[in-house]
């Protein structure tokens, strides 16, 4: 009875011995630890060099569309002083009140109400003159400040974040 017992258990030997291979073997499917790390560097390198670039377009369609509102204000004067006003120019609550500039853009005169990051303003309209100012509400939002007059030049400069611009200054930029 002995013998044929261990007979049977010297059958039975490969099969457990291919048995535990096999699940050897699916252990070393995985992943080492080094080639995660490998993974996760090119990942961040990969990161390091597409956020400032996300960042710089971001900072650059903020000022495009600053560059825009700006030129519908001026537009909107324009229409404001040749209908309603008669030859003088609005504020922007005027121009709002007119329908010739939307709410968003006519409240964004303040950081919070910002619009696309920047704020805007109409310093002292005249009978013959108006500066519109646009600024950046922070500093991450814009690099320039924009300005335009009844001329219908907008103008560049430098950035005083959060204060709109009260005189026309800087270089004109295309228009």
């Amino acid at each position: 009875m002995f013998a044929s017992l261990t007979v049977q258990l010297h059958a039975m030997t490969p099969t457990i011995a291919r048995r535990r291979k096999s699940f050897d073997d699916l252990n070393d499917r995985g992943f080492s630890l080094i080639e995660l790390l490998i993974v996760v560097a090119i990942i961040g390198i990969i990161a390091a060099i597409a956020i400032p670039n996300l960042l710089a377009s971001r900072r650059a369609a903020n000022e495009a569309a600053a560059i825009q509102a700006v030129r519908t204000i001026s537009s909107a004067q324009a229409t404001y002083s040749t209908t309603t006003g008669n030859g003088t120019y609005a504020t922007i609550q005027a121009l709002k009140d007119n329908s010739l500039i939307d709410a968003l853009l006519a409240d964004a005169t303040s950081a919070p109400n910002s619009r696309s990051g920047y704020i805007f303003g109409i310093v002292n309209p005249t009978p013959s003159n108006f500066v519109i100012g646009a600024a950046p509400a922070s500093a991450y939002r814009g690099t320039r400040n924009f300005t335009s007059d009844a001329t219908g030049i907008i103008y560049a400069a430098a950035a005083t974040v959060g204060t709109v611009p009260t005189a026309t200054s800087g270089a004109a930029i295309g228009n």
